[in-house]
């Protein structure tokens, strides 16, 4: 199988699989954090990809119920808090991408040690956006380049795509193949600047279903596109 450089994953559909089962929406959200957890030990073990980006909260998801909001806050305390020894032993590397604060200070605490105590591993690197938006990661990365040209540090002429890259969130690769899984047509505000010739994929299987016989199916679909970047082969 074809090994990817950055695939990004929309996390969507963990509601809407518990409604169908008569369960509470946290219930979906704890089967989508065990989906997730197997995805990224799957994708580590196996080198299938050597980046990977998923959209766990957005800025827009703050706007759900509180008891909601909550729920996922402290599944992600937990997560971020119990994963260090294993990531550390499989060489996964951590990320956080967002605007931190709109987190709650224990949480951020968490995000920022599990990015610490993983900065030096080699292996698959993870990028989590939590707390993100695309506009809004634009928006800082102008405010970043401005602050520069303002300090001297750089001038007007030197800003290209290249150097607007570097001062986003992370400096990351683009996006190769981006996944959204429930069958939902559009980006809802994900990696904008990176997406820009990113392969798409839409399953129609909500995320506590998308397991590792889904994810090698959407692989293949990789395999078999045809790549041009604006050009003619």
């Amino acid at each position: 199988m074809t090994k990817l450089n950055h695939l990004g994953i929309i996390v969507d559909g963990n509601g809407r699989w518990a409604k169908e089962r008569g369960l509470s929406r946290s219930e979906g959200h704890k089967a989508g954090a065990e989906a997730l957890k197997n995805i990224i030990l799957y994708l580590s073990r196996e080198k299938l990809v050597k980046f990977l980006s998923l959209y766990v909260f957005s800025t827009e998801n703050f706007g759900r119920p509180a008891e909601e909001v909550n729920y996922l806050m402290d599944l992600f305390l937990k997560w971020f808090t119990t994963v260090k020894k294993e990531y550390r032993k499989e060489n996964i590397k951590i990320y956080f991408s967002g605007r931190k604060e709109y987190l709650k200070p224990n949480i951020v605490k968490a995000m920022d040690t599990l990015e610490e105590e993983t900065k030096n591993n080699t292996g698959l690197v993870v990028n989590f956006c939590l707390g993100y938006g695309g506009r809004a990661e634009i928006v800082d990365a102008t405010k970043k380049i401005v602050k520069k040209v303002q300090n001297n540090e750089i001038t007007i002429d030197d800003i290209d795509e290249k150097l607007f890259a570097k001062n986003l969130y992370h400096e990351l690769p683009d996006v190769d193949f981006l996944i959204r899984t429930s069958g939902e047509n559009r980006i809802s505000n994900f990696m904008l600047w990176q997406i820009s010739y990113a392969e798409f994929y839409i399953p129609k299987v909500y995320f506590p279903d998308f397991d590792i016989k889904e994810l090698d199916k959407a692989l293949l679909e990789y395999e078999n596109r045809d790549r041009r970047f604006g050009k003619v082969k």
